[in-house]
């Protein structure tokens, strides 16, 4: 089955991979003037909304959401997700329409285009390799909770080498700065991404259109949360993500 299959996912990823560069290389004067200054951000924001509609109405990827009523308002949230493919990055922009900063993995450096959101402050780089460089990724992200921008963090830390559904472990940083600055957790599951466009490999990775299925779960409040927290906090986040994976793939 997965021979037969393997030309048409191959086709698929390569017809995403136009989209996903072509809407990128047209619009980059714009995204190049939007992401100079800071106070431009938002705008090259909602472009990146517009961006990941294009991609997922032209690719045939229909994002169910469920759970929207569950994001805070009128405070910002750290927003935790389990990240089993390279649509999840992409689809964050088509689920949120609230101004988000994104946590990202070093490796977004080298992406062609993309880095560009990354480079220029408006969203985080975080250098898993180093400590030094993931504490100061850490003080980034409370520096934009403090100006009530959300946060978004995908704490396994990168998409797992493995079959999903299954994920890695949680790595800390994202709890310690929500019971830091005192904000709410916002647990959120990907049900379907890695069905759509899995993350292993990509010329033996299954990809295909159809349905993400997005839950947002409710908030998990930190006030009078304390460090000793911590371990706690990550694993009633984890559980929370992991609960409709394995009900739906039990």
């Amino acid at each position: 089955m997965n021979a037969i299959l393997w030309l048409p996912r191959v086709v698929y990823k390569l017809y995403f991979l136009i989209l996903f560069a072509g809407y990128l290389i047209l619009g980059y004067p714009f995204f190049h003037w939007a992401t100079v200054n800071e106070a431009r951000f938002p705008i090259a924001f909602r472009r990146l909304n517009n961006w990941s509609k294009f991609l997922t109405f032209f690719s045939g990827i229909y994002v169910h959401k469920k759970g929207v009523g569950n994001l805070p308002k009128n405070q910002p949230y750290v927003l935790c997700a389990n990240h089993s493919s390279y649509l999840d990055i992409t689809i964050i922009y088509r689920v949120l329409d609230d101004y988000f900063v994104m946590m990202g993995k070093g490796e977004i450096r080298n992406w062609p285009l993309f880095n560009r959101f990354f480079t220029t402050g408006m969203n985080i780089l975080v250098d898993r390799e180093s400590r030094i460089g993931s504490h100061k990724a850490l003080e980034e992200a409370k520096v934009a909770l403090d100006k009530g921008h959300n946060v978004v963090v995908f704490p396994e830390g990168g998409i797992p080498d493995f079959i999903a559904p299954k994920m890695r472990g949680f790595k800390n940083g994202a709890f310690k700065m929500a019971i830091e600055k005192q904000v709410p957790i916002v647990p959120m599951t990907y049900q379907t991404n890695w069905k759509l466009l899995e993350g292993v490999s990509f010329f033996t990775g299954r990809a295909g259109p159809g349905i993400c299925r997005v839950i947002i779960h409710k908030p998990i409040e930190t006030k009078g949360l304390t460090p000793y927290d911590v371990h706690e906090l990550r694993a009633k986040t984890r559980a929370i993500i992991a609960g409709p994976l394995e009900k739906y793939y039990a």
